[in-house]
């Protein structure tokens, strides 16, 4: 007991020391370009909906797939304790503000780069989402999270990126993700949203805002999302929290899924 209080001690006294002067908060252009928002107050409600909702703990292996310039990791710093950060991005000078900001103060958080193509944030990209592997090994993580990827995300992309979570995940592991969720109560509805979030063109499997630019915005069945994440053995754990993007109240803006890893066939017992 002892040791483990010194130990807490010293990483709290290196955290002092090492964290460097001011706030960590990107440039205003800088979070605008991944999505905008209040980043600090979106990150602390983030974080508190990870920890009650989602049971990440301070010791948890984590994450974060498109975590832009680090408006969920920021806070995270505070509460990871014994735990590690990894998180992805498509946006360059995003993951390389959170290279030369975070990492250098937090070396239990790292970052990198993925050339990913996405109508919306990077057209130009080398890779194809539905086929690019996520670079950590089989059950490396215990929580990992998504917000606002899936809804830039349409189903072949979507149905890759579930099957590498699943890979990457423990077996028990956690994966907490926000959709835009087209279902009866949605539908009926959608007509109070922003216009930018009617959805009012169909696709085979999805619904979209702007015909031109897909990825701009993509709501999805929500029995197909479910059904996804069981092909990869992925089980809802709760129903999902709707949210306020076509509601006048919700548990956040977007719709909060949360799934866990089952175990794998390999380590289930026989009967």
């Amino acid at each position: 007991m002892i040791l483990a209080q010194l130990r807490a001690s010293i990483r709290a006294i290196i955290r002092v020391f090492t964290r460097g002067p001011g706030p960590m908060t990107p440039p205003r252009a800088l979070i605008d370009g991944v999505g905008g928002g209040e980043f600090r107050a979106i990150g602390e409600e983030f974080l508190g909906l990870f920890r009650q909702l989602g049971g990440l703990r301070p010791d948890a292996r984590v994450l974060d797939v498109g975590c832009g310039c680090g408006r969920m990791a920021v806070p995270l710093t505070r509460y990871l304790d014994g735990g590690t950060y990894e998180g992805f991005d498509i946006v360059e000078p995003a993951v390389r503000w959170c290279q030369e900001h975070v990492t250098p103060r937090y070396p239990a958080f790292r970052f990198q780069m993925a050339d990913i193509r996405n109508a919306l944030y990077r057209p130009d990209g080398r890779d194809d989402a539905t086929t690019w592997p996520f670079p950590y090994a089989d059950g490396a993580f215990d929580f990992v999270f998504l917000t606002s990827v899936f809804t830039h995300l349409l189903p072949p992309a979507q149905e890759h990126y579930v099957a590498e979570i699943a890979r990457v995940l423990a077996d028990g592991g956690v994966c907490f993700a926000t959709f835009f969720l087209w279902n009866d109560d949605a539908s009926a509805r959608v007509d109070a949203a922003p216009h930018g979030l009617r959805f009012g063109v169909s696709g085979d499997g999805y619904r979209i805002v702007l015909p031109s630019n897909p990825e701009a915005a993509v709501a999805i069945p929500e029995g197909h999302v479910v059904a996804r994440f069981a092909r990869h053995g992925l089980t809802l754990a709760a129903a999902p929290y709707l949210g306020t993007w076509c509601r006048p109240s919700g548990t956040s803006f977007q719709d909060i899924v949360l799934a866990r890893r089952a175990a794998r066939e390999a380590d289930v017992a026989p009967p």
